[in-house]
């Protein structure tokens, strides 16, 4: 396994959940109009961090695309930070970003173990027979 994998999950799950706490401590709701005032300072960290990561997983094809994706939302939400949108719209940014950010994660996901072969079936079929003759 690449030691280079599990860094860059707990990053990329590091950021989802940073954003999605953004996301639901916002005061405006979704579907009101009202300025959104996030904290600018804030959300320039976890972009770096967001950036540091997709440059990290370019070796992974699909990540690095769906990082690439979250990185352009979010900075074109930095652009407007603070106060330049409504919650409608800066919800809209943090749910694309949040998109992105899953689409890693299902995309650095190790793939799934192999089921043993006939072979294999078949020998630990045969031991738990042997071993229940005995008792």
């Amino acid at each position: 396994m690449n030691p280079e994998r599990p860094r860059i999950t707990t990053t990329v799950v590091f950021l989802q959940v940073s954003f999605q706490a953004i996301k639901h401590s916002m005061a405006g709701k979704a579907s009101d109009g009202l300025p959104c005032w996030l904290d600018g300072r804030m959300l320039r960290m976890l972009c770096r961090d967001l950036r540091a990561c997709r440059n990290e997983a370019v070796a992974h094809e699909e990540a690095h695309r769906a990082l690439e994706a979250a990185c352009t939302q979010c900075e074109e939400l930095l652009g407007h930070c603070p106060g330049g949108l409504d919650s409608t719209l800066c919800h809209r940014h943090l749910d694309a970003i949040l998109v992105g950010l899953q689409h890693a994660l299902v995309s650095l996901a190790p793939p799934p173990a192999s089921a043993p072969t006939g072979l294999w079936r078949s020998a630990t079929r045969h031991l738990r027979e042997g071993w229940r003759r005995l008792y």
